[in-house]
């Protein structure tokens, strides 16, 4: 059966997690904890040199990193992923935004609080900064999101669960979603979508 390695309360471990539970994909959860060292185990490196979660492992034994990644190869040929070109380079659009302008910025500070592991990061300078650059992404979704009811065309796709992750828990990294509306509305919409879990959900 197919393996996902990764931490429950991960947002990027959370994204494929609740790609497979909508797409009814069955796979055996394996924890694999980065603050407290497992991903350094030399079990671990020999699947993932790069020492990150989550990880991906085929029927085949062939594996797949990277969060987003895995949500194109999961979503290849279902309504999460375009057929329209310029709609799936949307998608990708969207992701690349995640993991750079968004991820960074809210899921960083939201550990930096919240993880015993990580408080000694936590200076002013670094909290100011996180806090600034979150808000700024937030806003651009919002004004994106004013008009349109998802990232990429009328319907949900793999852009919306890399960008749901760690917003819907942002408020934990001090983030006001109120100050949001149309984030707060979006929000609202993807869980609204069938085949919804919460981010503690394991199968």
């Amino acid at each position: 059966m197919t393996k996902l390695y990764g931490m429950t309360d991960s947002g990027n471990c959370y994204k494929p997690r609740l790609l497979m539970a909508k797409l009814g994909i069955p796979f055996t959860h394996v924890e694999v904890n980065s603050h407290t060292g497992g991903t350094r185990k030399p079990e671990y490196l020999a699947k993932n040199p790069n020492a990150m979660v989550p990880l991906l492992e085929l029927d085949d034994g062939r594996r797949l990193a990277e969060s987003n990644a895995i949500l194109l190869y999961l979503g290849e040929g279902t309504r999460f992923v375009p057929a329209d070109s310029y709609q799936r380079a949307l998608v990708h659009q969207w992701l690349f935004f995640e993991q750079y302008s968004h991820e960074p910025y809210i899921a960083v500070r939201k550990m930096l609080l919240t993880v015993p592991e990580r408080a000694r990061d936590a200076t002013p300078e670094r909290l100011a900064t996180t806090l600034e650059r979150g808000n700024k992404a937030l806003g651009v979704m919002n004004g994106h999101l004013a008009d349109h009811a998802f990232f990429a065309g009328d319907a949900i796709s793999v852009a919306d669960i890399a960008l749901y992750a760690y917003s819907h828990t942002a408020e934990r990294g001090g983030f006001q979603l109120d100050t949001y509306p149309a984030v707060a509305e979006w929000l609202k919409r993807v869980r609204a979508d069938p085949g919804h879990v919460p981010l503690e959900w394991l199968p």
